[in-house]
């Protein structure tokens, strides 16, 4: 019998070749528009520990009118969360550590973002370094600084736990034109993607979504505010994903209304959408993962 994953790439768009799409690469460029600015940020990791034992981190970054910050959850537990705000005139301890008690776990974060550097959004993009050590182990590692921080801090005997990024989350505010990155497994590239919603001629008269994936359009649709909701397979890495979008809110209720765009990985074995929790399979240790973007257009 032939393998299922393969019955499903025939019909999924494959990103990584070359004729995967039959609309130009230039239905993704458009001088004319500024991508929408990033608010927050969120990554949820997976660590496991040498124990076997099992946690959730969420590392949330924002940026608002007040302030900017980075918020660490760890697990369910509201009172373990780890705050700081990075604004310039209140934030004074740049670098330093913390210990949290969390589901009878030690946990001790050190950060220095001291001589962090931001783009527009809230994420940092090179200068800092954030470490979370969980029961003297190393969990979490974040920064372009941070492996030179961990040779200097710690021993080199000091245990790593395995560590897996889950689930991405960006909330978006500004126009219709959407940019970020995303790699979709560990072993993967970096993609480039890239969500624009727009006329056939510019303008919201006659919209059409497109969604690009390194330049390439794997999905257009057109007639959208009848089309406002929907999903489509595509294949990137020898994965496939499923592509939803949500832009009901966009058209019916412009005021509040925001649009959902999700990336998730999925096996072959799984033919279902959205399934909340994962099947048996023989590859245990692969982790799936999922991209969301909130977008907030301007009225």
């Amino acid at each position: 019998m032939r393998d299922i994953v393969s019955c499903f790439s025939e019909n999924a768009v494959n990103v990584s070749h070359s004729s995967c799409s039959s609309y130009s690469s230039s239905t993704c460029i458009s001088p004319s528009l500024v991508p929408s600015v990033q608010n927050a940020v969120t990554g949820i990791y997976k660590v496991i520990l040498s124990t076997k034992k099992q946690l959730l981190i969420r590392v949330t970054w924002c940026k608002n009118q007040t302030g900017q910050g980075i918020s660490i959850n760890f697990g369910d537990d509201p009172s373990t969360c780890f705050k700081l705000n990075t604004n310039l005139r209140f934030f004074k301890k740049k670098k330093g550590n913390k210990v949290i008690e969390s589901d009878h776990s030690k946990i001790e974060v050190f950060w220095d973002l001291s001589t962090a550097k931001y783009d527009a959004g809230p994420e940092p993009v090179d200068g800092f370094y954030v470490l979370v050590m969980v029961d003297s182990e190393m969990g979490l590692i974040l920064g372009d600084m941070a492996e030179e921080a961990v040779t200097k801090k710690f021993k080199t005997t000091t245990t790593v736990a395995k560590v897996s990024l889950i689930s991405r989350q960006e909330h978006c505010s500004g126009n219709t034109l959407y940019s970020t990155k995303a790699q979709f497994c560990d072993t993967g590239i970096v993609h480039d993607i890239l969500i624009r919603c727009g006329g056939e001629h510019e303008g919201l008269n006659h919209p059409v979504l497109s969604v690009c994936i390194d330049k390439k359009t794997v999905i257009r649709v057109k007639r959208l505010q009848w089309n406002f909701r929907g999903n489509q397979t595509i294949f990137v890495d020898g994965l496939l994903v499923d592509l939803m979008w949500d832009v009901h809110d966009w058209f019916f209720n412009p005021a509040i209304g925001s649009a959902v765009f999700m990336f998730r990985t999925r096996s072959g074995l799984d033919s279902r959408l959205w399934l909340e929790e994962k099947l048996e399979q023989k590859d245990q240790d692969r982790v799936e993962f999922s991209l969301l973007i909130y977008a907030c257009k301007s009225t």
